[in-house]
């Protein structure tokens, strides 16, 4: 008998979302009757394991399962057409609570480990150290913490010579007020200036390079395979780090005055970088796609093209990373889909040979 079960948070929208998922698996059939497909079977054809799919399908916990799943489980289970639309929207909303949890109460899966600094101004740790399917979070809040200190501070200084408390000689003159404002505007813009800067010098970017005993990077490879493509360079996009990669490496960094040394690290990352939007087209629209695609929110369509449901991926990413939700790339956007990607695996669905995309990867 198909029936709901009371969650023991109902405010909650994954509360919800576990009963939904739930309820269309149960309204399959009957446990015996061979309709209803067992979670063990049901976990093979999403392409994940049964201990994560029993998390999503129990009532009793908050289910976060993403949109790319939770659009499968519909299709695989045949459910009501009206409820997709909805169990997308949960899927979403999930996240994004589970998100500002983890930002408010970390738990030692959510810190990453400090390492050395390797070539190319890199670190060689700390990338890839929470378990698949939740890379660590994007890691600059000092940073903006700072920043935001200092123009707090700045502002009430501008604020204090405004008021008229400026210095001995100056007192009642108009220009000496705009004087003392002035200074405190280029206080501030230095400051800033300086922050970012501080920021920047953070920041730990992965660092890939030619290695004969791994030269599968997949995702993180063929990210720097497509900016180097949409940079004008004849390499092909399948991930492997090897001697073409290598040579369009070096050359990209002989021209733009980097250390031509074939390390993409913390500076040959942010001089490859395109910033992109809706609308527009090319490898760096299939760098973005294959990393959303990685990040374990569901299945983003690698086409090349920035269609809306691109972006709104997108925004569902920049949401659940504390990002500013702009729909299109930024430098601290780009960071935090590298860094936060899964464990390598093998190529992507869209690249093998029984599930090709309309449009060839490279």
């Amino acid at each position: 008998m198909t029936h709901e079960r009371e969650s023991p948070h109902p405010e909650q929208p994954g509360a919800e979302l576990a009963a939904l998922l739930r309820r269309w698996w149960e309204g399959t059939g009957g446990a015996f009757d061979g309709r209803r497909p067992t979670q063990q079977a049901l976990a093979a054809r999403l392409g994940i394991d049964q201990t994560t799919l029993s998390r999503y399908l129990n009532p009793k916990h908050t289910s976060t399962a993403p949109p790319g799943i939770v659009e499968a489980l519909h299709a695989h289970l045949r459910a009501p057409a009206s409820e997709l639309d909805r169990a997308r929207s949960l899927s979403r909303a999930a996240l994004e609570w589970n998100s500002r949890q983890r930002a408010v109460c970390p738990g030692p899966a959510d810190r990453t480990t400090s390492g050395s600094t390797g070539p190319d101004g890199a670190s060689t740790a700390g990338v890839s150290t929470r378990p698949a399917g939740r890379g660590p979070r994007f890691r600059r809040a000092r940073p903006f913490l700072a920043l935001a200190v200092t123009a707090a501070v700045s502002f009430a200084a501008g604020l204090y010579a405004d008021g008229g408390l400026v210095p001995a000689g100056q007192a009642g003159t108009g220009s000496g007020q705009r004087g003392a404002a002035g200074a405190g505007a280029s206080a501030r813009t230095d400051q800033a200036d300086r922050a970012d800067r501080t920021d920047r010098a953070s920041e730990e970017w992965p660092l890939l390079y030619m290695d004969k005993n791994a030269v599968d990077r997949y995702a993180w490879g063929r990210a720097l395979q497509y900016l180097l493509k949409e940079h004008g360079y004849d390499v092909r996009a399948d991930g492997r780090f090897e001697e073409t990669t290598h040579e369009a490496v070096m050359d990209f960094q002989e021209k733009h005055q980097l250390q031509a040394d074939g390390k993409v690290g913390n500076h040959t990352w942010p001089e490859l970088l395109e910033q992109v939007a809706p609308g527009d087209t090319g490898p760096a629209v299939r760098a973005v796609q294959d990393l959303l695609n990685n990040v374990g929110l569901g299945a983003t369509a690698v086409s090349g093209h920035f269609t809306a449901a691109t972006a709104e991926d997108l925004k569902l990413f920049q949401r659940t990373h504390g990002l500013p939700v702009t729909g299109r790339t930024d430098r601290a956007t780009w960071l935090a889909l590298l860094v936060n990607q899964r464990p390598p695996v093998g190529s992507p669905d869209y690249q093998r040979p029984e599930n090709r995309s309309p449009v060839p990867p490279t």
